[in-house]
């Protein structure tokens, strides 16, 4: 090029590249990143992941944390308080509308609204909590019309229970009193006797006298209740020497013989604390069977959690083996396993968990037979995704590199291509949980696998028993339904997070 060709350009725009005398590389300015790092600060930036993180971290506490903290097992079952919904006294008392084992009931009218009331002025636990609303109808009777008001109530279910008839042993009967000695609660209320209440002997809480079979309750001149206990002396089935109600002069009857035994009037709520130590305390409510739910959720999401993770880590192990045979050998060795997979794939798994239920459970017992079932096709996805990645690595220069310095067949599948692949297969992991999730509750769910004699119960069963209850008790349904959609929701994010933040492609993307 002709010199003459720099004469226009100006001196100002040549400058010195380096004025150092020496030219010397330079550090680099930022800190390099490794894969796994790399990937942790990806997963980082997407929130929904973060979150669904969190929340399964939440969920595993409180399967851990649950059913320690609850005073009751899974093995703990109250034939009375079924389906009952969430109560603890202390928060009842304050009034804010929470855990008062509160439920409404629409059309009440006079005669059970006094019955309501009544219940609350024997045992001093009132079942009206508050009166939502009043109702005014009018009906046709004998011809002529008639305003009959009906009430909208508020009502506690654990004081709803009230008296019962219960037939205990002359032991018992003692051992309660001294209960009711110590304690000041009063357990057994005086006898009445159904010929007094119009032949009424299957309502214990009818102590009043009444005007017919329905209960009718029949009123003094102030408007008060009649007592009708029984002062016949001769009745008497066993001592009675403790707390009597007001109004009692000693002249009322506690018990009749029964057969050995004695039939006497108990307030449920105070023989519980007498048979249990403590209050009825139920944070989620009970189910069908009488099961603290807030115990059974944890036992039942405990076991799902540790058989989803245990599947996954034999699935994994299996089928990264069988995998890495495929994909490393190629050729004859892996068109004979892939044929055995395809065979083993196209095998229905509900088939094969119903075989197993039925002859193999009675041998090896349900759950070996159950994780079995699991494992004998979980496998194939994992050995698929494996095979997949040790063909795109096999061919890669650090490979070769190896096999050229001596490098065996099982070090090149194992240290060096099987941990390029682990990011995948890691991720591929955490979405075959929430998976083997769905698979154990909906099995548990339809009844063809019975878990809870081993674990005591599981989501699955704990949402079939809530499904016979949800017009009447929804909270059975809700709360395990609710655990398990959480669960799953969260898995799915937190696999999606874990997929993105491990793919190769996206490395220094966003930084």
């Amino acid at each position: 090029m002709d010199n003459q060709n720099y004469e226009h350009i100006p001196k100002e725009k040549f400058e010195f590249a380096q004025l150092d005398a020496e030219i010397h590389d330079k550090k680099l300015e930022t800190k390099s990143r490794g894969y796994f790092a790399d990937a942790f600060l990806r997963f980082r930036k997407n929130k929904s992941s973060v979150a669904a993180a969190i929340i399964i971290g939440l969920q595993i506490l409180f399967a851990i944390v649950s059913p320690i903290i609850s005073p009751y097992s899974v093995y703990d079952k109250d034939k009375i308080y079924t389906n009952y919904p969430p109560y603890v006294e202390s928060v009842a008392k304050l009034g804010i509308g929470i855990l008062d084992g509160s439920v409404v009931r629409n059309s009440q009218n006079e005669a059970q609204y006094a019955y309501w009331k009544a219940i609350g002025e024997e045992t001093g636990m009132d079942p009206v909590i508050d009166i939502v609303g009043t109702d005014v109808t009018t009906v046709k009777q004998r011809g002529q019309d008639k305003e009959v008001l009906t009430y909208k109530l508020k009502t506690n279910r654990y004081y709803e229970i009230g008296i019962q008839y219960r037939v205990i042993s002359y032991e018992e009967f003692e051992n309660i009193q001294q209960f009711q000695n110590e304690t000041g609660i009063q357990v057994i209320y005086p006898y009445v006797e159904p010929e007094d209440i119009q032949g009424i002997s299957d309502n214990a809480n009818i102590w009043y006298q009444v005007s017919d079979s329905k209960g009718t309750p029949v009123y003094d001149a102030n408007g008060e209740l009649i007592p009708a206990y029984s002062t016949d002396k001769s009745i008497e089935g066993a001592p009675y020497d403790s707390l009597r109600i007001d109004g009692d002069d000693g002249s009322y009857i506690y018990s009749i013989r029964k057969s050995g035994s004695v039939q006497c009037r108990i307030c449920y709520y105070n023989y519980y604390i007498y048979m249990n130590g403590r209050t009825p305390t139920f944070l989620l409510g009970t189910n069908s069977v009488g099961q603290d739910l807030f115990c059974a959720i944890g036992v039942g999401a405990r076991f799902s959690i540790v058989f989803a993770l245990i599947v996954s880590a034999l699935n994994l192990t299996i089928g990264a083996i069988y995998g890495a045979i495929q994909g490393y050998y190629g050729g004859t060795i892996d068109l004979v396993m892939d044929r055995i997979c395809d065979i083993l794939a196209n095998v229905p798994f509900i088939v094969v968990a119903t075989l197993f239920q039925l002859h193999l459970a009675p041998k090896l017992g349900i759950v070996p037979s159950f994780l079995f079932a699991f494992v004998l096709t979980g496998w194939i996805s994992m050995a698929a995704l494996t095979r997949k990645q040790f063909y795109r690595f096999k061919g890669q220069e650090f490979v070769l590199a190896a096999r050229t310095l001596g490098a065996s067949d099982r070090r090149l599948m194992f240290k060096h291509i099987f941990p390029n692949s682990l990011g995948t297969i890691i991720t591929s992991c955490a979405l075959v949980i929430p998976g083997v999730i769905r698979s154990e509750t909906t099995l548990t769910y339809l009844g063809i696998i019975n878990i809870s004699d081993f674990t005591g119960t599981s989501i699955g069963t704990l949402m079939s028993q809530g499904q016979t209850s949800m017009t009447t008790s929804p909270h059975a349904m809700l709360f395990p339904a609710l655990y398990f959609s959480l669960l799953l929701i969260s898995f799915n994010l937190f696999g999606n997070g874990l997929r993105d933040a491990f793919n190769p492609s996206m490395r220094g993307v966003d930084d």
